[in-house]
């Protein structure tokens, strides 16, 4: 899907860490004291951030929640750990190599635009917020490719519920970070960084729409997305955001990244569909990373039961791509 479009605009370097970030940045450099005493200093402890502890970590395994379940083994962490599209990261599939400087804490969400709580937050605040839980989803990307996970993290709907939309309120654009001194990409500017998506509010409160913060019982590396990413299973995985930052309520549908990169192979709606082929390849089945084996690719991800009401009376209009 990498796909490459001349800007002729340029990013400019991230802004200098808020000063209500500092009391939060203590731990971190409280970290780096410890590399310093242990003889870890300098370059080499920089490129060791991504190592440090989740100060989350107690918070797994969580229960799993038997109403998600799969038909289908769950894929090796070995082989879904390797095969990730993050391209602020890297163009390849294994993206964890070129990850070593990205920093999980501190990591501030915010919430903004049409609702009546407007606020901001550290991740682990926000932890202490919602109720994690784990679930098992089936994972289609847009490549023809899936694969089966055990997320863990919480409910959409519980986010919007904090945030508290306005009447006004139809849809929620979700931003990632955006950083090129740790995630190199974001340098090409080619590219309309920072990575954006969106939901409907209908979809983003749909009980399928779930923000993950682990997975395979244990806070989720960098290569998945962590500290917070969306997973929107009966959607191709594209829109399923990783690294977000930030959520927005707005009553106009957001431009998502892949839109405006290019709008005529990936668009906002991305519902997975057999019967709708991308202009380049077939959707009609789908290649199990962990087997190699193909099955037929089904309609809306085999989510169905859960979504299709999203749609109704939308037959006649563009909601695949």
């Amino acid at each position: 899907m990498l796909i490459r479009r001349r800007r002729g605009w340029e990013i400019p370097e991230s802004a200098a860490t808020p000063e209500r970030l500092y009391l939060s940045r203590r731990e971190l450099m409280g970290a780096g004291a410890m590399l310093v005493a242990s003889g870890l200093a300098g370059p080499a402890a920089a490129q060791r951030v991504g190592d440090l502890p989740d100060p989350s970590a107690s918070l797994y395994p969580a229960r799993q929640n038997p109403r998600y379940t799969l038909e289908r083994p769950v894929t090796p962490e070995a082989k879904s750990s390797t095969v990730n599209n993050y391209y602020e990261f890297s163009y390849a599939k294994n993206v964890a190599p070129s990850m070593t400087r990205f920093e999980r804490r501190p990591w501030l969400v915010k919430i903004d635009g049409l609702v009546d709580n407007p606020q901001e937050m550290g991740i682990d605040d926000l932890l202490k917020k919602v109720q994690l839980e784990e679930r098992l989803y089936r994972h289609r990307c847009v490549e023809a490719w899936s694969m089966a996970v055990p997320w863990t993290g919480f409910p959409m709907k519980d986010l919007v519920a904090l945030a508290g939309p306005k009447a006004g309120a139809k849809y929620v654009r979700m931003e990632t970070f955006l950083n090129p001194k740790v995630a190199s990409n974001q340098k090409d500017f080619r590219y309309p960084w920072p990575y954006v998506e969106g939901l409907t509010l209908a979809e983003a409160t749909n009980e399928l729409a779930f923000l993950v913060t682990g997975v395979y019982g244990k806070p989720a590396p960098g290569q998945f997305g962590a500290p917070l990413r969306l997973v929107t299973p009966w959607k191709y995985g594209f829109k399923s955001i990783k690294g977000i930052v930030r959520f927005t309520f707005t009553d106009k549908q957001p431009l998502s990244f892949w839109e405006e990169v290019q709008g005529a192979e990936y668009g906002f709606w991305a519902n997975v569909n057999p019967k709708v082929p991308h202009p380049r390849w077939s959707q009609a089945s789908e290649e199990d990373i962990a087997t190699g084996n193909r099955r037929t690719t089904e309609l809306f991800n085999g989510y169905g039961e859960y979504v299709a009401g999203l749609y109704a009376g939308r037959e006649t209009e563009k909601i695949w791509f």
